[in-house]
């Protein structure tokens, strides 16, 4: 057991490799011993994936002195994917071995023995090629190569969650491994575009490019059946830290974040005390007549962008416009009750709100008349 141990630790060394300048050494037959250690890897997870004491002590040798994204099991059975991707995108590749390796891929057996390394190609090829239709709702706001990024992150967690329902799954410790996979692919991307395709993947996968009207519905939030399963990870990782959070709701739009608070229960609560405290820590200039930062040292919404925020939150579809408007005047009675500007942040805020919707009324009922 301890030799299988070893030789399974060799793997990350291996993808090391196949990405780095090492690689210019290599002819024809180092990249053929190179397909079939990782064709043995592939085998040794057909032969485990049942075996759940096996396939944890194999997952905990691959994490070991591991940097992110960490490998796990599963990749086991992914690696002439994982192996033949980062050789193709290698220019350091001599010509002699990449002749070997697109010959490998060609071969008749090799879909066969690695059916998913097209799909992975394709979906690469897709995600920096293909623009998809840009859609009508809240992921609009979003680039379209982030939408194809967070279209790929979908795929493979639900690929995953498949894969964990098999018998012999182990749902609980793969959960963990999974989270870990999901932080580590998502740290190396800088913050803003990694919130970016956090939020497009979130919305895609409850039908976010639909429209609120349409997703709203109680089948359209309930979703299939492994979808929280899915999501999991994604909430998980934002949640886990109230910095990175804090971070995500200050950098992505506020009509964005609201249609996120319209389907994930678990980010609804959290949004709206965030929002609480950044408002709570506004103070009135009556010499300028608004409401300013009082901590200059910290990232912080303005007033400006506070009220947009929970007016986004207010049009929201029940029950979260309404749950807002609560909170709101639940605020405004902690706050003493007034009925004048200036003296508390949440008066101010559903003073706005009241104008803002009698203006709209307003145009609305001219339009009616006309």
């Amino acid at each position: 057991m301890e030799a299988l141990l070893e030789q399974v630790a060799q793997l990350p060394g291996l993808l090391a490799v196949s990405r780095s300048a090492l690689v210019r050494a290599w002819d024809a037959p180092t990249l053929g011993r190179a397909l079939e250690w990782a064709r043995y890897f592939q085998h040794l997870h057909g032969r485990f994936r049942a075996r759940p004491r096996l396939r944890a002590a194999l997952g905990r040798r691959l994490r070991q002195g591991q940097p992110r994204p960490l490998l796990c099991f599963r990749h086991l059975g992914r690696c002439p994917a994982l192996l033949g991707l980062a050789l193709l995108e290698n220019r350091a590749l001599p010509p002699a071995a990449c002749r070997r390796l697109l010959q490998s891929l060609l071969q008749p057996g090799a879909a066969a023995q690695s059916p998913s390394l097209a799909l992975l190609a394709r979906r690469k090829a897709a995600s920096r090629l293909l623009a998809p239709p840009r859609p009508a709702g809240p992921l609009a706001a979003l680039e379209p190569q982030v939408r194809a990024e967070a279209q790929m992150l979908l795929m493979q967690l639900r690929e995953e969650e498949e894969e964990e329902a098999e018998p012999g799954g182990g749902r609980a410790g793969e959960a963990r491994e999974r989270l870990l996979w999901v932080a580590g692919l998502l740290e190396q991307l800088p913050q803003p575009r990694a919130f970016q395709v956090v939020a497009a993947a979130l919305l895609q996968q409850r039908g976010g490019d639909e429209g609120w009207g349409e997703s709203s519905s109680e089948e359209g939030l309930r979703g299939r059946a492994g979808d929280r399963h899915v999501a999991g990870p994604l909430l998980s990782w934002l949640l886990e830290s109230p910095e990175r959070f804090s971070a995500f709701c200050l950098l992505l739009p506020g009509s964005l974040l609201a249609s996120l608070a319209a389907h994930y229960s678990q980010l609804s609560a959290p949004y709206l005390d965030l929002l609480t405290a950044w408002g709570s820590r506004l103070l009135y200039d009556p010499l300028q007549g608004r409401w300013d930062n009082s901590c200059f040292d910290k990232a912080e919404l303005s007033w400006e962008e506070l009220r947009e925020r929970f007016d986004c939150l207010c049009r929201g579809p029940a029950p979260l416009g309404g749950q807002t408007q609560a909170a709101l005047e639940l605020l405004k009675a902690q706050d003493g009750d007034f009925h004048v500007c200036g003296l508390s942040v949440w008066t101010d805020l559903l003073m706005e709100a009241d104008q803002m919707f009698k203006e709209e009324g307003g145009l609305s009922d001219l339009k009616t008349a006309s």
